[in-house]
């Protein structure tokens, strides 16, 4: 039980860390998926 626990803690603990890291490198799903119709932050406009 505790094995598995931890596991889904790391699940989690990488689960953030790669959306953080994604966000940060610009490989967003807004990003990406997006046509140029589609109004995003100026965050997101600038990449």
């Amino acid at each position: 039980m505790r094995v598995m626990l931890l596991a889904f803690l790391a699940v989690i603990l990488i689960g953030i860390g790669a959306n953080y890291a994604l966000k940060e490198v610009g490989f967003s799903t807004e990003a990406r998926n997006s046509g140029s119709a589609v109004r995003l932050d100026d965050k997101m406009t600038e990449q």
